[in-house]
């Protein structure tokens, strides 16, 4: 290194290896950042959205379909907290031994844009046609391509990862 009076400076050459490394961690934490959720909470969270369609359609059922509108609305309360604690538990888990946060924010907005505006209108848009139209058809329908949306999400996450690894 070159030094003027008290300042050290490095050499060009020095400067530009230090940016390529810096960009080489910046690489390796992306990949690592968007690594996939974990197994568990990937199968936890496909089988929640198989059941939001059936259970918030009885929620919705007028009259009351197989059971009262208040047990509905207590497993659908159940359902989302459980949810949100196994988020919780994957999230806290991942940032142990990883050192970083679960993120979406990696993943092409291509793909994520219409899965956060599609899986919603599906689940539950489709008890809202089961409350108009009375055919629990549409629920089971909405749970089955639900799940392999999820499924599939997962699997796209895991190919973006291996791409960027």
């Amino acid at each position: 290194m070159e030094t003027n009076g008290d300042v050290i400076r490095p050499t060009a050459q020095q400067a530009l290896a230090a940016l390529a490394d810096t960009e080489q961690v910046r690489a390796s934490i992306n990949a690592v950042s968007a690594t996939p959720w974990p197994r568990w909470f990937t199968a936890a969270l496909t089988l929640f959205i198989a059941a939001i369609p059936p259970v918030y359609g009885g929620t919705l059922a007028r009259p009351q379909w197989l059971l009262p509108h208040m047990a509905w609305s207590a497993i659908l309360l159940a359902l989302t907290a459980a949810y949100l604690v196994l988020f919780a538990v994957a999230a806290a888990n991942w940032r142990k031994k990883t050192g970083v946060a679960l993120r979406l924010d990696l993943l092409p907005k291509r793909v994520t844009v219409p899965l956060a505006t599609g899986l919603p209108t599906l689940l539950l848009g489709s008890a809202f046609v089961f409350r108009a139209t009375g055919e629990p058809l549409w629920l089971f329908a909405a749970s089955a391509i639900g799940m392999a949306v999820s499924i599939a999400f997962h699997l796209v996450f895991v190919r973006l990862h291996r791409k960027a690894s």
